[in-house]
């Protein structure tokens, strides 16, 4: 089930599925991280618009108008693409990494150590796509700053241990980027919204359907409860 279709088409990446992502990785990281979950702690977000002269999933090219960029408080970034696909409203995939580096003030370089892949046959916990993480190789760099608001180009290029490539070539379309600074209390405030939206449509699902079914007055509860635990 999705939530509104191709939320990525206006900002991208919507905060829950940024928090989705981070939390996969934080699950590959520590064997405790899905039993234990630690509270999210994405800092920073930005959404850059454009378009991608080269986007490249291993050995299939794609389109794209947009890409975002998150840090989180604990030192990893990531550059998060949704892929104009008319199969899979739900693909998107993040170049991962924990290494940054700063050559130049309008020069910014993040070594590649997984990459992140979601589509519609991930699996949801909490009502949110996991995405798969994917160990990888490569690196991201930027030509442009945040502190300035402007980015003109992207290029990345990730290797993963199966051998499949990953690339991108972006240009920024010249508008200022969207840089949006983040507390914790809002991430959770956000995680909250959106677990509740999701049982919320969810129930108006089952309630079609038990009137699609012409399910009487008194079982319609019980078959309700049914229809979401099946979700």
């Amino acid at each position: 089930m999705r939530i509104c279709g191709r939320v990525a088409a206006v900002a991208l990446i919507s905060l829950p599925t940024a928090l989705a992502v981070e939390r996969a990785v934080a699950d590959s990281a520590s064997p405790s991280a899905s039993v234990e979950r630690r509270a999210p702690d994405i800092d920073m977000f930005v959404s850059m618009a454009g378009r991608c002269s080269t986007l490249s999933v291993a050995g299939r090219d794609f389109t794209c108008t947009s890409v975002a960029f998150f840090h989180s408080l604990g030192g990893r970034s990531n550059f998060t693409i949704a892929l104009n696909d008319p199969e899979d409203e739900s693909h998107i995939i993040s170049f991962s990494g924990e290494k940054i580096q700063q050559a130049q003030n309008n020069l910014f370089e993040l070594s590649i150590d997984r990459m992140l892949l979601n589509s519609r046959e991930r699996p949801k916990v909490d009502g949110l796509p996991t995405p798969a993480v994917e160990p990888s190789s490569g690196i991201c760099r930027q030509i442009g700053s945040f502190a300035t608001q402007q980015v003109s180009t992207i290029s990345c290029v990730a290797i993963d241990g199966n051998g499949r490539k990953y690339e991108l070539q972006f240009q920024s379309d010249g508008s200022p980027i969207k840089v949006q600074r983040i507390r914790v209390a809002e991430l959770a405030e956000e995680e909250q919204r959106g677990r509740v939206i999701t049982a919320h449509i969810e129930q108006l699902r089952c309630r079609h359907k038990a009137d699609a079914e012409h399910v009487l007055p008194r079982d319609r509860t019980s078959y309700i409860l049914r229809c979401m635990e099946e979700e």
